[in-house]
Parts: structure tokens; sequence; C-alpha cells
């Protein structure tokens, strides 16, 4: 149901459902990850190591970050940024899954996808999560910056922030952060629809159908796979991304320890390797690990459910 599939005749939704189907995906399961994106955020922007022998160190654990945050700033401080995180998910979704449909409709059109399913995919997948990365990363910006500050808190409200970075940074404030983006969605997001497909088709082979009861299952455990595997692989790009976010911002940082200020992807990059060291680019990994198998599996079977949804939806249409 991932992508345009001629064999599917009748069971091929329209491009407003594909958009919608994304969308909604991308609502509920950023409802349900929030938490985990906002230790991830937190882990990556620590310059000091992830260590209880660190004495500078603010967050060294998962449980430990969660509990410290809890105390500190209470529970709704894991849905810091919540709004513009929505808004970032409800538009991604949308435009990902639809660039992702035409792409591969297009490709389909061209007699390019026989025996080249993993890579069509993989630039398919890439190429529709670049078109959405460019649509929404002004909302990615925003989405950092409330994630990042602590109390008392920089930004009010959302139009606060707007205000507020475009007024002292300028308009460019809001696509920091874009190179190693756009870097790193190319290959991450090629992984995640490429990888989820063949590991359908792997599943498939190992677990033969026993109809619709283990589908979701299956959609939730190869969406995780995925997610897991294309994480680990562009994980540092996605840590550059987030510390040149906050470029500009280190006075909201004071209370975290120390800050850092970097002229852009290969400066930050050297900088890191010189005062964390390259263990210090997986730094908040087992978070992202984490949220990774959690979203993405959430997104590709909470997509394919609503693509059912809607599937259905038409069935009665049909028969009058």
């Amino acid at each position: 149901m991932v992508g345009y599939d001629p064999k599917a005749d009748g069971r091929n939704n329209s491009k407003f459902q594909v958009a919608a189907a994304g969308s909604m995906s991308g609502l509920v399961t950023r409802a349900l990850i929030s938490p985990l994106d906002i230790i991830k955020i937190r882990f990556q922007l620590q310059i000091e190591r992830l260590s209880r022998n660190d004495p500078g160190a603010k967050y060294h654990g998962i449980l430990q970050a969660t509990k410290q945050i809890l105390q500190e700033e209470g529970p709704t401080a894991f849905w810091k940024g919540h709004i513009p995180a929505q808004i970032l998910s409800v538009g991604y979704g949308a435009v990902q899954f639809l660039s992702f449909e035409m792409l591969t409709e297009l490709v389909h059109g061209a007699d390019l996808y026989d025996n080249h399913e993993f890579s069509v995919h993989f630039v398919c997948g890439g190429l529709a999560a670049c078109v959405a990365t460019l649509a929404v990363h002004p909302v990615d910006v925003l989405r950092t910056r409330f994630a990042a500050q602590g109390e008392p808190r920089v930004y009010k409200t959302l139009r606060d922030a707007v205000v507020t970075m475009f007024r002292t940074e300028g308009p460019m404030v809001f696509y920091k952060g874009l190179s190693p983006t756009m870097i790193s969605i190319f290959p991450y997001a090629g992984l995640q629809f490429s990888c989820y497909t063949s590991l359908k088709h792997s599943y498939e082979w190992l677990l033969p159908a026993e109809g619709k009861k283990s589908e979701n299952l299956k959609n939730l455990l190869c969406g995780s796979g995925a997610g897991v595997i294309s994480k680990t692989l562009t994980y540092p790009l996605d840590l550059f991304k987030k510390r040149l976010q906050v470029g500009g911002f280190e006075h909201a940082r004071a209370t975290f320890g120390q800050v850092r200020s970097y002229g852009g992807l290969l400066d930050c990059a050297k900088q890191m390797l010189q005062d964390e060291g390259a263990l210090g680019f997986f730094k908040g990994l087992s978070p992202s690990l984490l949220k990774a198998a959690v979203s993405t599996g959430l997104i590709f079977s909470w997509y394919e459910l609503f693509c059912n949804i809607f599937h259905c939806m038409k069935k009665p249409d049909r028969m009058r």
C-alpha cells in the first residue's frame, strides 16, 4: 500500500487520500513519541559526556533524564514545542507520502520498476523526503528551539518565537541546519522506504500471511526495523543539524552546561571531534533508536491503516 502499485487496480487511493493518510499518521505518531524526541534533543545538544563520571553532565541516561526533566520542568516539558512539532509532522507526512506515491507512479510509467524495487524505493523515498524537508524545515527549527530551552522559557508562544527569531537573527534563522538535514534526509528516508519494503517481503516469506489479523503487526515490526537501520547509518548528521539549529540561542542553554558556537557543518564536526571525541557523534543514539523504532513503525502502520480505511470507504460507492 506504500507507493503506487499498478497491479492493485482499485486498491490505489486518490492523491488527496494519500496526503490525508500521511498527515494523520504523522499527527498520531508525533503525539505518542514526543517525550522520546525531547530527551533525544537534550542529549544531542549536551556538550559534556553522557556519563555519571562527568561532573558537569546534566543528563547521562534515559531514565535519569526523564526523572530530572520531570522534577525540574514538570510533565508538560515532554511536549515542549508540540504545536510546531505537530505542524511539522502533519505537513511532512502529507508531502512525503504524496511525493513518494507520485514518484513511484512516474517510475512505473517509465517501465523502470521491475527487478529494481529496492533502489527505486530508496531514490523515490529520498527525493520525497527532500521535498517534504524543504517545505517544513522552518517549523523544525522552531520545534528544536522550544525543545531545547529550559526554565524560564525564552519563547512563550509560537508567535513570540517567530517574531523574536526573525527580529534578532534574520529570516535565514529558519533554515539553520538545512545543509546536514538535506544531506542526511535523503539516505535516511530512502533506507526507511526501501528497507520497509524489503523487510515486508522477508516477513511474508518467513511467515506466510494468515489473514488480516497479522497485517498491522507486520507493518509495525517492519517499520520499526527500517527505522533502526536508517537511523543508525545516518545518525551523526542528525546530531549536527540539531547543534546548528540552536546557534545564536546559547543564552537559553546556560543552565544545561557548556555551550558552543559553530561556523557551519564542517566546523561543527571538527569542534565536536576535538572536544567530545568520535563517540560524541553518537550522543543520544539510544533514545534516537528507540524513537526511530517506535515512530517509523507507527508511521508506516498508521499510514497503511488509514489507506485501508479510505479504501473500505470507497467500496460502498462502487457498489451503488
